[in-house]
């Protein structure tokens, strides 16, 4: 017991370093930058000042984004797709497996649950004791079932998925954009050290490691980047590219896309002005999506007893549908 909670302690210290490793690129990059490159070897005072003003708004959207995809916690299942107690005794005591996933199919006629486990049962996680919400996993790394899991970040040690989603897309891109500016910025003076025009020095050392580290970080990020804009264009995690969800019909990789314009809009939401802000903007709460097949839904047996997920006792769980999405409302109504 103990031996398992040290090497648990030790795993989450460790999981810290590739961030420790990306934050120390970042603050040895704007040494460099600031005061190598443009208070040591700049001598046009307008360039300098144009070259620090952009690259400082640069450096606050990428340190933004990153800081939102660390520390945003990943979002779990709400208590509406937990077993109660009497259904959980009920679950544990039945032996038979038929009896157990029939015991389920009964639970989740009151959820708005469309997709199954390859073998056509209802996906229940036995460590957090939920019925999974559709494209909802459990994350081995965290803990605990993630809604909307993309998949666990090193880099950010964190779970990318609903909540940080946006935060993760928008990290990408600003990251892609900070060493654009630095390439595009440097690389006169990176020919000019190369060369020799400019006299030899602390500052060439790092011009030319900057030239060098933004030309490596922006490849590797631009396609990166490129295959979560087209994951974000079709509305698929990276769990789902490699493994097609399965709905009562069967499996379908194409299930959640409505389109590019709504696919968009799931993750970023509909106002324009905030989709490269790094707040939370995206439709709904990871507990519903709209599927493509709208037949599918409309016939599913797992929501013969739709009402009982829009109303609940005391009114408040109700809003799980209706308060934070007009978009699911609406699906749901039609």
């Amino acid at each position: 017991m103990a031996l398992s909670r040290g090497l648990r302690c030790c795993q989450r210290v460790f999981s810290w370093i590739p961030v420790l490793i990306i934050a120390a690129v970042m603050l040895w990059s704007y040494y460099a930058y600031v005061f190598e490159l443009c208070l040591f070897t700049l001598t046009n005072t307008l360039e300098k000042v144009a070259y620090l003003l952009v690259f400082h708004v640069c450096f606050v959207m990428f340190s933004w984004t990153y800081w939102k995809s660390i520390f945003t916690p990943p979002a779990s299942p709400c208590k509406k797709f937990q077993l109660s107690y009497s259904d959980k005794q009920r679950y544990e005591f039945e032996e038979r497996p038929d009896a157990q996933k029939q015991i389920l199919v009964e639970i989740a006629k009151k959820l708005p649950i469309f997709s199954r486990a390859h073998s056509g049962a209802i996906r229940f996680c036995d460590r957090c004791q939920v019925l999974k919400p559709d494209r909802c996993h459990h994350c081995s790394v965290c803990e605990t079932c993630v809604l909307k899991m993309d998949h666990h970040c090193p880099w950010v040690n964190n779970c990318v998925g609903f909540a940080n989603y946006k935060f993760f897309l928008l990290f990408l891109a600003y990251s892609m954009v900070y060493c654009v500016f630095i390439a595009a910025t440097v690389f006169q003076y990176f020919l000019k050290f190369w060369v020799g025009d400019l006299p030899n020095g602390p500052a060439k050392f790092h011009v030319l490691f900057l030239m060098f580290v933004a030309l490596m970080f922006f490849v590797s990020l631009m396609f990166l980047f490129g295959y979560h804009c087209w994951l974000v264009s079709k509305n698929r995690s990276t769990l789902e590219a490699f493994t097609a969800p399965v709905f009562v019909s069967g499996p379908d990789r194409n299930g959640f896309n409505v389109g590019i314009r709504r696919n968009l809009q799931q993750v970023f939401g509909e106002d324009r002005r905030l989709w490269f802000i790094p707040v939370f903007t995206g439709q709904g709460n990871g507990h519903y999506f709209p599927l493509k097949n709208r037949s599918s839904e409309s016939h599913n047996p797992l929501l013969a007893n739709e009402d009982l997920w829009e109303e609940s006792d005391d009114g408040s769980e109700g809003s799980l549908v209706e308060d934070h999405d007009p978009l699911v409302t609406i699906e749901m109504e039609e």
